[in-house]
C-alpha cells in the first residue's frame, strides 16, 4: 500500500508492506555507508558484472536469508523498496547473464536518492540484464511521492507514480491500467511496451480498445486469483470506506475516505476479514480467522510487516521511520526503527549484515527459525500459541502489543523533540538518543512477548 502526501493526514508517504512466504527466519540489518574501490563489481547470481560505485548510502534492510524476493529496503535519504510477486504471461524472456533479481533492490537501496532516481536505476538493470523472474510489482518511495514499477520476465517494464492525493494497493497482482509513456512526470518504462503485447497477441487495439497493462502482461491464474482480487477489494474498502464495485476493472488507486495516519495504515495491515469472509478451524473446532482460503491482508504466511513513514520536514537522521510487526501482525507490536541507527539488539538478528549476505548465496543448514533465543522465533511462537485458542488469547495478546505501540508513539515524539533540540549543539548525543529509543522500544516487545507466553 502506499498512501500519498496529499492523502496522508501530516503530508507524508506512507509505504506499507506484508511480507508472505514460508516460514524462515526474518533479520533486521543496519547496514552502513561503504567506500569502494575503483574497478570493484558486483557479481550477479547468473554472472552478470555491475561496476561499484565510489560510496554506497546506509540502510535498514529487513532479511529473510535465501529467499531472493522477500527482503525489504530503507536508505539513509528515505528511499524506501519492498516488493510483490506478479506472474506475466511471458515465457520467451530476453535474459543477459542470467538476469536479475535480488540485487535490483539492494543495488537501488545503495545507490537512489529520491523514489524517482530508484524507479530510473531499477529500470536501467532491467534494460541491461532482463528481469529473471516471473513478475514482479516494485513499490517504491520517497517523503515526496511513490512510484509503482512492474516488471515483466525479460526486458519489460513500466512505472507508475502514485497521484498524490490517492492511495494505490496491490497484492500478486499486476495493478497498472492505462499508461501513457509521454507523460514522463507520471509514467516510464520500455518505450515498446505496447508494441510488444500486440506482438506476442495478449493485446488487439481492434478489438480490446485502449491498451491496459495488467489486462495485456497478467498470467489469468494471477489476474483472477480470488487471493489477489480479494486482498485488493478489501483493501480498497478500507481505504475508501465504503464498498466498492468489484465488477469493475481493479483501479490503479483510489481516493481515501479520508486522510491516513500511520495508525490507519497499521490498521490495515493487521486486517483479516473478520467475518466477513470464510473462515477456517484449527484441529479443535476453534475459529482461526487469519487463515481464510482467500488470503487475508495479515494471513498465515505472513513473516513481517513494515509501515514506513517517510517525512520531508526533519532532519535527515529523523525523517523516516520504519514501524516493523515481526510475524503475522495481528497479534504482534509495530516498534519503530530509524534507517540512521547504528546498533541493531542482537535478540533481532542472526549474525551481521556481512555474514548475512554469504548466508543468502550459500546457505548451510536449516533456515526455519535458527536461533531459540532470537525474538523472531519468540514472536512465532505466541502466534501459534493464540491460534490454540485463538478467540480468547489473540484480543489479549493484541491488547498488551497495542498498549506497547501507544506508548512507542508517544515516546517516539518525545524523542524526536529532543532529537531536534539537541542535534545542532550535540550530534553525537542525538545518534545516542535515537539508538537508545530504537533499542528500548524493541526489547519492551520481546519482553512483553516472553511475559504473555509465560
Amino acid at each position: 500500500m502506499l498512501v500519498g502526501k496529499k492523502a496522508s493526514a501530516d503530508g507524508s508517504v506512507i509505504f506499507a508492506h506484508n511480507e508472505d512466504t514460508g516460514p524462515s527466519q526474518v533479520n533486521y540489518f543496519q547496514v552502513p555507508r561503504m567506500k569502494h574501490n575503483p574497478g570493484e563489481i558486483i557479481t550477479l547470481q547468473g554472472g552478470g558484472i555491475v561496476p561499484q560505485v565510489s560510496e554506497t548510502f546506509a540502510y535498514l534492510w529487513i532479511n529473510i536469508p535465501v529467499c531472493d524476493v522477500c527482503d525489504s529496503y530503507t536508505n539513509e535519504h528515505g528511499v524506501a523498496i519492498g516488493s510483490d510477486g506478479c506472474p506475466s504471461w511471458e515465457d520467451k524472456p530476453e535474459l543477459t547473464d542470467g538476469g536479475i533479481v535480488f540485487w535490483l533492490r539492494r543495488i537501488v537501496a545503495e545507490r537512489a536518492r529520491t523514489a524517482r532516481e530508484g524507479v530510473k536505476i531499477a529500470g536501467e538493470l532491467i534494460d541491461k540484464f532482463g528481469y529473471a523472474s516471473s513478475g514482479r510489482t516494485y513499490i517504491i518511495a520517497d517523503s515526496l511521492e511513490g512510484w509503482f514499477l512492474s516488471a515483466v520476465i525479460g526486458k519489460h517494464w513500466v512505472a507508475r507514480r502514485v497521484p498524490d492525493d490517492q492511495v494505490a494497493i496491490v497484492a500478486n497482482c499486476y495493478t497498472l491500467q492505462e499508461i501513457n509513456l509521454n507523460d514522463t512526470v507520471n509514467f516510464l518504462g520500455s518505450p515498446d511496451i505496447i508494441d510488444y503485447a500486440i506482438k506476442r497477441g495478449w493485446y488487439d487495439p481492434a478489438k480490446d480498445g485502449e491498451f491496459r497493462f495488467a489486462r495485456a502482461y497478467t498470467s489469468p491464474g494471477s489476474l483472477n486469483h480470488p487471493g489477489n482480487t480479494g486482498r485488493m477489494w478489501r483493501g480498497a474498502r478500507l481505504v475508501t470506506g465504503a464498498q466498492p464495485d468489484s465488477t469493475k476493472v481493479y483501479p490503479f488507486s483510489v481516493k481515501p475516505g479520508k486522510k491516513l495516519s500511520v495508525q490507519d495504515v497499521i490498521s490495515f495491515q493487521r486486517d483479516y476479514y473478520k467475518t466477513a469472509w470464510p473462515v477456517v478451524y484449527g484441529n479443535d473446532g476453534r475459529l482461526i480467522p487469519h487463515a481464510t482460503g482467500d488470503n487475508s491482508l495479515s494471513g498465515n504466511g505472513t513473516q513481517y510487516s513494515c509501515v514506513v513513514h517517510l517525512r520531508n520536514w526533519l532532519p535527515q537522521a529523523i525523517r523516516t521511520v520504519v514501524w516493523i510487526s515481526p510475524y503475522r501482525p495481528e497479534v504482534q507490536t509495530y516498534t519503530p526503527w530509524y534507517p540512521a541507527i547504528s546498533i541493531i539488539p542482537s535478540v533481532y538478528a542472526n549474525g551481521d549484515y556481512q555474514s548475512a549476505l554469504q548466508v543468502q548465496f550459500n546457505p548451510q543448514g536449516k533456515l526455519e527459525y535458527l536461533d531459540s533465543k532470537l525474538a523472531f522465533r519468540r514472536f512465532v511462537a505466541l502466534a501459534k500459541w493464540a491460534d490454540q485458542d485463538y478467540g480468547a488469547r489473540a484480543p489479549v495478546i493484541l491488547k498488551a502489543m497495542q498498549a506497547n505501540e501507544s506508548e512507542a508513539f508517544e515516546m517516539l515524539s518525545i524523542a524526536e523533540k529532543a532529537y531536534v533540540e539537541t542535534c545542532q549543539s550535540d550530534p553525537g548525543a542525538s545518534d545516542r538518543l535515537i539508538n537508545k529509543f530504537t533499542q528500548k522500544v524493541a526489547a519492551k516487545a520481546y519482553k512483553t512477548a516472553g511475559g504473555l507466553l509465560k
